[in-house]
């Protein structure tokens, strides 16, 4: 055993996965296209190790990678782009210029064959999202379309289904038992070579502050990241799969090269969502139903806490699985299943990767003293009918926020979609407005502005953020 440990530290620390590229404080997803174009250069061979020294044999992951390998698959994406002309549709522009009214934009990922006899195969949602057409393609050389079951951009899950008969599956490991030191392997394909197999260690578990992504709960490795690789697999020495590679960071982004911060999805945390997407195509979420605000200096001095740090509580909304739990306004959330709680994102955060019948252990600080209480969640709402709210805002949808919005520190609701001829419309409310605050009362979130409006004003007006200027919009 001492041998193959001493042996393993010798493999390079790194692993070619991830399609998410921080640049500067910004963690930016990679396109695919411009991440992976397909290659065709040959991968340059290596001299060959010896079998044994001093008569005793070396270990090598060779047994375990036969068994792995065919359970990861390329994912090659199609996307009809339209291209626009500074003379609109002119055909007669277009065809004295040759300029076609689309392109097809091409993409490379990676994917990783979860259930054999369902033909399932777990990917990013950055890789397929959007796209007109994915092609699989096996290890054996089998090329399948693929179909869409669901997706889930919070966490950049995506799932899909392909027709095929002798398929490969990999046994999925409980990621929970991941430790800091562990070895792991990561399995893709960057830059469209073909298949790829690094190494690394397990550096951290549970980062849930990278700027820009969703909702977080990642391993970290120090694996080296290759555009390309992204929903390929991270795997223990047993074969088993811990993860699913999708990100990095380098302060001079993705291409400058690796720098040892590699990141990927719990294989837990994928497992519980592709079992949400079986059943209905979506994912639904779990919450509290309360708002809170990070514990700074000035409120832990006011409060009587010995450190700046938690989420306290600033609002019970009524009916709340919180509110029946018996949380109550000046609370100070510090950890939540024992995991530590240092600000309100990671209460957050927290709650967003709990299913909505999911019971959760807080652990709180109220009036200085530690009180430990179980709370059921109750189901987020995902979107929201304007007129139900408001009849000013009748023909507009209002969504949450997308958590890479909330990483970049916007808080409010999305105006998901605005019907032609709507009073909403009338009153100039448009697709992809952000609504930040409302004469109505303070809201975070999409269960905050519902209850904002629930006390009625004869006046309302939206600060709406458009284009990256904000606006202050009456409705009539």
């Amino acid at each position: 055993m001492k041998t193959a440990t001493k042996t393993l530290l010798a493999l390079t620390a790194a692993a070619a996965f991830g399609g998410f590229a921080a640049t500067g404080l910004n963690l930016m997803l990679e396109q695919p296209a411009a991440a992976a174009p397909t290659a065709s250069a040959a991968v340059p061979a290596t001299a060959a190790l010896p079998t044994a020294v001093n008569g005793t044999p070396l270990p090598s992951l060779a047994p375990m990678l036969k068994k792995v390998l065919p359970a990861v698959v390329s994912v090659n994406t199609k996307q009809r782009v339209r291209v626009n002309t500074p003379f609109g549709d002119d055909p007669v522009f277009r065809r004295i210029f040759g300029i076609p009214q689309e392109r097809i934009a091409q993409s490379l990922g990676s994917g990783v064959i979860i259930d054999a006899q369902r033909g399932l195969v777990l990917t990013n949602n950055h890789v397929v999202e959007d796209a007109d057409e994915v092609q699989v393609t096996l290890a054996d050389g089998r090329s399948l379309k693929a179909e869409f079951v669901g997706n889930d951009a919070d966490t950049d899950i995506a799932l899909m289904r392909i027709p095929a008969q002798d398929l490969t599956a990999i046994p999925v490991a409980n990621s929970d038992q991941l430790q800091i030191g562990d070895f792991v392997v990561a399995i893709g394909n960057p830059f469209g070579v073909g298949q790829t197999v690094t190494s690394g260690i397990v550096s951290a578990v549970g980062r849930n502050n990278l700027p820009g992504a969703g909702y977080q709960n990642f391993i970290q490795t120090d694996a080296s990241i290759n555009p390309g690789n992204s929903g390929g697999a991270l795997v223990n020495l047993n074969g088993e799969l811990v993860g699913i590679n999708t990100a990095s960071f380098n302060p001079r982004g993705s291409m400058a090269g690796n720098i040892g911060l590699g990141f990927a999805i719990p294989s837990n945390l994928a497992s519980r969502i592709k079992d949400q997407l079986l059943v209905a195509g979506v994912v639904r979420r779990g919450t509290l139903g309360i708002d809170t605000q990070d514990v700074d200096a000035r409120i832990a001095k006011g409060l009587g806490l010995a450190e700046a740090r938690g989420a306290v509580v600033t609002r019970v909304y009524p009916g709340s699985a919180g509110g029946a739990a018996g949380l109550k306004v000046g609370d100070v959330v510090v950890a939540a299943n024992g995991q530590p709680v240092d600000n309100a994102e990671a209460l957050r955060n927290f709650q967003g990767l709990q299913a909505p019948d999911a019971k959760v252990t807080l652990d709180l600080l109220r009036d200085g003293k530690p009180v430990k209480i179980t709370s059921g969640l109750r189901e987020a709402p995902k979107a929201l009918d304007g007129g139900q709210l408001d009849a000013r805002l009748a023909g507009a949808s209002f969504a949450e926020l997308p958590e890479s919005l909330r990483r970049q520190g916007l808080a409010g609701v999305l105006v998901e979609k605005v019907e032609r001829g709507s009073r909403a419309q009338q009153n100039y409310l448009q697709p992809g407005d952000v609504i930040l605050t409302a004469s109505s009362g303070d809201f975070s979130d999409l269960t905050g502005f519902r209850a904002s409006l629930s006390r009625g004003a004869d006046q309302l007006v939206l600060q709406v953020l458009r284009n990256g200027r904000a606006y202050n919009v009456p409705m009539r």
